[in-house]
């Protein structure tokens, strides 16, 4: 096991190299389980102009996503063999959209790996599970319930219209303008300096969205979008 791991993990890097040598690549993409995360995914991606193959071992949930589909496939991706005969491996990206069956999603992923599929990315239902794909080699593991639950308590619990967290404990948010920044020039305010973080966008009420400069001066009502730290920024954005 520990070999079959070190070697998955190599080919990764190799396939890594390869895709950001050429990042733009062709736009196909095969999304594996067609349950409400696979089929929105798939779809959205349709709607960006991506060619998507839509694979689900349902017949039923295959055909009602026939026409909104460039090709659709009912079949068992746990096999290798009917990877290779969907023509899988020519693709440069492939979604595990799999996650109540974490055999399947990892057996699953473990033949994209070995089919060196360039950019994969799984669904996890779990933490642990999420971990176990990530050791197997897997580019991108997704935990959307876990992570939409930190979201939307970020917006339940303060002033925060939108949030979103980065790996590196690193969060960009929507909010409206505390008191604390409003009636002085971002440059003269020293907000960055006071409290972690950056002001690089606002709204004004009846307005868009514009770049926030040293000159911008924040009043009442504004709408920023502001970068930091975390914490930095879930502090910030309590304050009055």
């Amino acid at each position: 096991m520990a070999n079959y791991l070190h070697n998955l993990r190599r080919r990764r890097a190799k396939q890594l190299a390869t895709q950001y040598a050429n990042p733009h690549g062709d736009q196909r993409v095969a999304v594996i389980g067609l349950g409400r995360f696979g089929s929105s995914l798939a779809n959205e991606l349709m709607r960006r102009g991506w060619d998507v193959l839509g694979v689900d071992t349902s017949t039923q949930i295959v055909q009602r996503l026939s026409d909104d589909l460039t090709h659709t496939a009912v079949a068992d991706c746990t096999d290798p063999e009917v990877l290779r005969q969907l023509g899988v491996h020519e693709f440069t990206s492939a979604v595990v959209g799999i996650g109540t069956d974490i055999e399947a999603s990892i057996l699953i992923s473990a033949n994209l790996l070995e089919a060196e599929v360039p950019n994969i990315w799984a669904k996890a239902i779990s933490r642990q599970h999420g971990q176990i794909l990530e050791r197997l080699g897997v580019h991108h593991v997704v935990l959307p319930e876990h992570e939409m639950g930190e979201r939307v308590a970020h917006l339940v619990t303060g002033r925060m219209l939108d949030f979103i967290e980065f790996d590196d404990d690193y969060a960009l948010v929507k909010t409206i303008a505390p008191e604390i920044a409003t009636g002085m020039a971002l440059g003269e305010s020293g907000i960055r300096a006071k409290y972690g973080v950056t002001v690089v966008g606002i709204k004004r009420p009846g307005e868009g969205f514009t770049y926030a400069t040293a000159e911008t001066v924040i009043t009442k009502g504004d709408v920023i979008i502001v970068t930091g730290k975390t914490q930095a920024v879930e502090s910030f954005t309590e304050r009055d």
